[in-house]
């Protein structure tokens, strides 16, 4: 996907990448395009770029741009590889991480491209690759503060370091595995509970792109559809926020170690950083979660996804057992249902209410997410325990991390509410030259 230009990045609007109609039906593209992940390997006998530009009678801004295909090889008469086309890597970007992707500079010179779709509606057909390109993304972090918490969980286990505050736990050793300890088991349970959540909302997740692809059911589609359209910013942005904190956090757990590249888990916070600012940085899926997601057709997806909790909230009435799940859950929905009222009222009179909402509005809308996928999975965790299928302490642990996250991470959007209750004024208060 070739879309960032030096000179505009999110803004889209901006670029500046030409194409000019050719003799054939191609068209010849002109510009450069910059931060293109793969942008040149010998990995396949072919690359085909998919690129933004804009056409000659084109309108300004994003409803002139239009996307081709450029392949790096033109194909020959029998539709093999043929000629190098007029595209090619003018550098290969040194970064932070992700070393193993080539990120790079791509100067198109007349190169021979193929419009797809109607012109000037490029961004459009774009948004299709980039909406699966960021739940992509969600599951790369994922899978990154995965492999960083087993890594830790093992270290902790193995790592000798004082003694428990309880008493030595093996006095035939000169210390105690550090996972004795109250906050390296913090440290622990923080990844473990972001993980399992993550990979039960994004499970989830992929259940609605199934349903919203196939199901028989039109109106089933569509609220699938509608559902995804919501939660994909969360996804994108929730957990690479979240991964990022839990490769952190492993390195914190190695200690010195984890710092050293020898241990491995300093590459999981470098990999794991790009994630947060890729496929649309998490303040622009912030922006797009509050703004095009749920102010723009007054909060009718999100009452959608409003009806999927209650209707678990109700199912769970005669469990005594899950109050202490069902109750914060519950205060939360109500919580954010009455917040994004308050924030659509303010932003009527002033727009910046949004920008300064938004960050820590998906943060809140990502714990409701979680608080409900762990929710369920302790109602699971009951009934497996209840038939003494105990599977060597997995539901055990599951309703262990289930209390964890509800008394020690969910709290957070106590915080995050009140931040957003304060309003724009404390960010656009000071003026541009006194930062």
């Amino acid at each position: 996907m070739c879309l960032t230009e030096a000179h505009c990045g999110t803004d889209l609007g901006m670029l500046r990448t030409r194409a000019e109609p050719g003799p054939d039906g191609s068209h010849l593209l002109s510009g450069t395009k910059i931060f293109i992940s793969a942008g040149e390997h010998d990995m396949a006998e072919n690359i085909l770029h998919l690129v933004l530009a804009r056409l000659p009678d084109a309108p300004e801004g994003t409803r002139g741009i239009s996307l081709f295909l450029v392949p790096k090889f033109l194909p020959d008469a029998d539709g093999g590889v043929g000629e190098r086309n007029g595209i090619q890597a003018g550098s290969i970007e040194h970064k932070m991480g992700i070393h193993g992707n080539a990120t790079c500079v791509i100067n198109l010179d007349q190169a021979r491209g193929w419009l797809i779709g109607e012109p000037h509606r490029g961004l459009q057909a774009m948004f299709v690759m980039m909406n699966s390109a960021r739940l992509g993304v969600g599951m790369q972090s994922l899978g990154l503060a995965e492999i960083a918490q087993q890594q830790a969980v093992a270290y902790a286990k193995d790592r000798l370091q004082s003694r428990s505050a309880q008493g030595a736990v093996q006095p035939g050793k000169p210390a105690d595995p550090i996972i004795v300890h109250a906050d390296v088991r913090r440290m622990l349970l923080t990844g473990k509970a972001y993980v399992e959540a993550g990979r039960a909302l994004t499970s989830w997740t992929a259940l609605m792109i199934d349903q919203a692809q196939h199901h028989p059911d039109v109106a089933v589609r569509a609220r699938c559809e509608a559902l995804m359209a919501l939660l994909t910013p969360v996804v994108k942005a929730f957990l690479t926020d979240n991964a990022f904190e839990t490769t952190n956090l492993a390195v914190q757990v190695f200690g010195g170690h984890g710092y050293i590249r020898e241990w491995g888990v300093e590459q999981y916070v470098r990999d794991a950083r790009i994630n947060m600012i890729y496929e649309g940085t998490n303040g622009i899926q912030a922006l797009d979660l509050l703004g095009r997601k749920v102010l723009s057709d007054g909060g009718a997806r999100l009452k959608l996804f409003g009806e999927e909790i209650g209707a678990f909230l109700q199912a769970q009435g005669g469990e005594p057992r899950m109050a202490e799940f069902v109750g914060p859950l519950a205060k939360l929905l109500e919580a954010t249902s009455a917040l994004t009222g308050e924030i659509g009222v303010r932003a009527r009179e002033n727009p910046d209410e949004v920008g300064a909402a938004s960050v820590p509005y998906l943060r809140i809308v990502g714990h409701l997410c979680f608080g409900w996928m762990w929710a369920r999975m302790a109602r699971v965790a009951f009934a497996k325990l209840d038939a003494e299928e105990r599977g060597d302490g997995f539901y055990v642990a599951k309703l262990a991390t289930a209390r964890f996250y509800f008394a020690k991470l969910m709290p957070e959007t106590a915080m995050h509410i009140r931040a957003i209750k304060a309003g724009a004024e404390p960010l656009m208060a000071l003026d541009a030259e006194l930062f």
